[in-house]
């Protein structure tokens, strides 16, 4: 009975205290955010696609842009939002659209790196971060993104019939991979020093949070991209570059070198540029080449873009922060991490004159996720302990001020703001494979089946011409486009 009353008495002093505290609190430590970025903070951006990406799946992409609404210019979510509503456009074949929304998203990168270099731009966001949590700064576009949006831009380009916009974005892609190589290895050493000078080891964050293995799988760093630089080399090729195509040929390859339309790529630009050198290098480690007879015959090339990538998840850790004389405490962090396998997806078959085609994996956008957050944790964790231990502080002069009320008002806020960053461009394919044949000029059926569906593509093979054929397949949806080079 005594608990139960004193239990009243409290709720009481909570209400009648708290709308003070809580719009000082959420004030100081929120000014400035929109709706949609008080949410991302609160909820979290996971939870606020999921909707979207239903729709997505379904292949309603204009609803599932009507559902992720529009973010205003000063939200630190709006290029990522652009990024996504440009996905979504280009799926829904309003390649208008698409290229206004990827335009503008690589201007305010743009305005970014421009920022970046003088750093006071980043001053306020940061200081309303350490109180909420990293929704509140500025969406950082990975380089694996910054390579996917000009390749789609490069689409958007083609399929409007301009070869020359899309090398534009071609060999943006291109420079984003030069300068990530560049930038790699320092920007992992910078952040794994400023995490030892935290207080945590890398050791201690290893032991505690969950393994992304199977999520990465193979891929060896988070910004090679085997599609782009396949797109790249399709598309110099379709120009007469016959050079810079194979040297993006090349590139690809040393990614998938099992795939067996990449081998017969490189042996056959090989073989017509004259390199014996490299032709017999090439033959040594994928086999005997034999040109095939290409008169009044095209080139017919298929991206299929499979399902959906899957998104951050947050999980909550204990670890352990040196506090100098003081010793050890352990904090409470959240933290976004990709979890589970690599789903298996079906492959795409294909068939004509008698033959069938299997489509061979170019790119995994998961892979490249995970393994760039797993390269971006040190840097993540950094922010954590800066920020738990600002929270701690802040509790308890609200503590001293307010007495049990402030103690009780600032630890809900805590825990209610202690959400990772879950944000990521969510709408991009999961898995891109390639199909490439070459096939009899004229008008031509394809057959196309997988998951189990099939569907016919209609296509007019042109002699001596590459035939681009850009093929989705996500959840019940299937659809195709197709564009002569």
């Amino acid at each position: 009975m005594l608990a139960s009353r004193y239990g009243n008495k409290l709720i009481q002093m909570i209400k009648s205290l708290s709308k003070r505290f809580v719009v000082t609190l959420m004030l100081s430590a929120l000014s400035g955010c929109t709706a949609l970025q008080f949410a991302d903070i609160f909820q979290g951006y996971n939870s606020q696609m999921k909707p979207v990406k239903s729709a997505q799946r379904q292949g309603e992409f204009i609803k599932a842009n009507d559902l992720l609404g529009e973010r205003a210019t000063n939200d630190g979510s709006y290029v990522l939002n652009l990024l996504e509503s440009g996905r979504l456009a280009f799926l829904a074949a309003n390649w208008q659209a698409s290229q206004k929304n990827f335009a503008q998203a690589y201007i305010e990168l743009e305005e970014q790196r421009n920022k970046a270099k003088i750093q006071l731009s980043r001053g306020i966001e940061k200081l309303g971060a350490t109180v909420s949590n990293d929704n509140a700064i500025s969406y950082q576009v990975p380089y694996y993104e910054q390579s996917m949006l000009h390749s789609y831009q490069a689409l958007n380009y083609l399929f409007q019939h301009d070869l020359d916009g899309a090398l534009v974005e071609i060999r943006r892609a291109n420079l984003v991979q030069e300068n990530a190589l560049k930038a790699y290895e320092s920007e992992i050493y910078n952040a794994k020093n400023a995490l030892y000078k935290s207080g945590i080891s890398t050791d201690s964050l290893a032991n505690t949070y969950p393994s992304m293995v199977s999520a990465i799988g193979q891929v060896k760093n988070a910004f090679q991209n085997a599609f782009t630089f396949y797109l790249s080399a399709i598309l110099y090729e379709a120009s007469g570059e016959l050079n810079d195509a194979y040297i993006d040929y090349k590139r690809a390859i040393e990614i998938y070198p099992e795939n067996t339309y990449l081998q017969q790529d490189i042996l056959r630009l090989a073989t017509k540029l004259g390199m014996s050198e490299d032709v017999e290098h090439f033959q040594q480690r994928f086999g005997k080449y034999q040109a095939k007879q290409s008169t009044g015959q095209g080139q017919v090339v298929i991206l299929v873009e499979k399902d959906i990538v899957n998104s951050k998840q947050d999980v909550s850790l204990n670890l352990p922060i040196g506090r100098g004389n003081k010793g050890l405490k352990f904090f409470s962090f959240s933290l976004p991490v990709y979890q589970g396998d690599l789903p298996q997806h079906s492959k795409a078959i294909v068939k004509s004159g008698g033959q069938s085609y299997q489509s061979n994996e170019i790119v995994r956008i998961q892979s490249l996720a995970a393994k760039d957050l797993q390269e971006q944790l040190p840097a993540l964790l950094t922010r954590q302990v800066v920020r738990v231990v600002a929270k701690e502080q802040m509790r308890q002069k609200l503590s001293r001020e307010a007495g049990d009320v402030g103690n009780i008002l600032a630890s809900i806020y805590n825990i209610a703001s202690e959400r990772a960053d879950t944000r990521s461009w969510s709408t991009l394919p999961d898995q891109v494979d390639i199909v490439r044949m070459q096939l009899p000029s004229g008008k031509q059926v394809l057959p196309v089946q997988i998951n189990g569906q099939q569907q016919n593509i209609n296509l007019d093979v042109q002699p001596n011409r590459i035939t681009l054929i850009h093929y989705s397949a996500i959840g019940n949806y299937t659809g195709y486009q197709v564009i002569n080079l």
